[in-house]
């Protein structure tokens, strides 16, 4: 830790037992307690046909973190049943921080989202991967057959109320400001590609960008 974060955090009090957590945030009322399930709600696949995006938190076994995004058209998580779900990888990257953590330990924390909506719909469960299944062929977007899939057994599932994206105000494009910092060829540039010349980079992060999102 760094001299200014050191001073930055004198004379702060840590939180060090869940006795002291609920002095300070209370108990949870029974709704919320007992809100989680353990199986799919026809209203939960009603969610899930609709969401195109969601969020995957895993973690090593040494207690490292990953949360990592996963999106594609809406539905794009398959529903094999009511405590098992699907998810296609396509190609990104190629670091697998969030796969690498899984084959350590399987636990899985989910978040779908629908745009325009602050409530969400959380899973967890336990994941493991699939390199082959016939489920595959139903998820074929723009000619890309998934090489890789996700499958989360459900062990609780719960909707989240709207308060943090309406304190964010998230979804009001009022409050968009996406030229606040600089552009992904900037970042890069300047960040992860030093070698590239901005010129090429926001070429490759311009409009054809999205041509490429279904290849390797």
């Amino acid at each position: 830790m760094s001299e200014r974060a050191q001073d930055a955090l004198a004379g702060a009090v840590e939180v060090t037992s869940e006795a002291e957590l609920r002095e300070l945030i209370g108990e949870p009322n029974r709704r919320a307690r007992e809100k989680e399930r353990a199986s799919l709600h026809p209203l939960d696949r009603e969610w899930l046909a609709h969401s195109p995006f969601c969020l995957v938190a895993t973690s090593a076994p040494d207690g490292s973190c990953d949360v990592s995004p996963k999106g594609d058209p809406p539905g794009f998580t398959k529903v094999l049943d009511d405590t098992t779900i699907a998810l296609p990888e396509r190609p990104g990257n190629k670091r697998a921080d969030g796969f690498r953590n899984i084959l350590g330990n399987p636990h899985v924390g989910l978040i779908y989202f629908l745009p325009g909506r602050g409530d969400t719909l959380r899973i967890n469960g336990r994941a493991r991967l699939l390199r082959e299944a016939p489920f595959f062929d139903d998820m074929v977007v723009r000619r890309n057959r998934p090489g890789l899939a996700l499958v989360v057994e459900i062990e609780e599932v719960f909707h989240h109320c709207s308060k943090a994206f309406l304190r964010s105000r998230a979804w009001e494009p009022e409050t968009w400001t996406p030229d606040a910092v600089p552009s992904r060829a900037r970042l890069a540039k300047a960040l992860d590609r030093p070698g590239d010349s901005l010129e090429f980079l926001e070429e490759y992060y311009g409009a054809k960008y999205a041509e490429q999102i279904y290849r390797d």
